[in-house]
């Protein structure tokens, strides 16, 4: 005679479903020049440089993978010695011309007068992006002259921010340079600021 089939309990059930609904997929494993291959169309598509870690995260991979397979691309862009390269700005990845043609292409491109920025303004981002955190007075205190309309201009293209307020009499607001600063000079961080001597050359070929 059989012996009757036991009923497994109900919660085993529950929980061995619960195991294959969590199962996760299977990770879809590609070369390395696959991953260089998927970086580079996306920095390329990307409207500001994109970071190794939102690399990553759109690829599924590990931030290490994505960090080496962009500086392998970055090398092969100095060694074919194109009018392109990969450079690391405002913290991410973006493909730029490459910085000795900078010129020729702005006489391609015919920036307009407009959009450069006056030698007040220009002067007062200069004090901001050597000197910041600082405020309106302290700006004034070096260059001898208001930079209200100059500050209002940096504001408006998104060339400073705010960094709230100092703890003095008063309490001034105080102003520091923003990621769109890095981007529009091709500036990795600040470290990369130039000599004060040479940045009204380059705000005239980045502006």
């Amino acid at each position: 005679m059989t012996e009757p089939e036991t009923e497994q309990p109900e919660n085993e059930v529950v929980a061995e479903t619960e195991a294959i609904e969590q199962e996760p997929a299977e990770r879809q494993v590609r070369s390395a020049a696959e991953v260089m291959a998927i970086a580079e169309a996306i920095i390329f598509v990307s409207d500001e440089p994109i970071t190794s870690k939102a690399l990553a995260e759109i690829l599924d991979e590990h931030k290490d993978t994505i960090q080496a397979a962009v500086e392998e691309l970055q090398k092969e862009y100095e060694e074919r010695g194109g009018g392109l390269q990969i450079r690391e700005i405002a913290g991410g990845w973006q493909i730029a011309t490459r910085t000795e043609y900078h010129e020729e292409v702005r006489r391609f491109l015919k920036t307009r007068p407009s959009a450069k920025l006056s030698l007040a303004a220009l002067e007062t981002l200069a004090v901001i992006a050597y000197k910041q955190p600082v405020t309106v007075p302290e700006i004034l205190e070096i260059r001898g002259v208001q930079s209200a309309s100059a500050i209002k201009t940096l504001l408006e293209k998104r060339l400073i921010v705010t960094k709230g307020h100092k703890e003095t009499v008063g309490r001034p607001m105080q102003y520091g340079t923003s990621k769109d600063f890095l981007i529009q000079f091709g500036l990795k961080d600040l470290s990369d600021l130039p000599s004060i001597e040479d940045f009204e050359d380059l705000a005239g070929t980045a502006l």
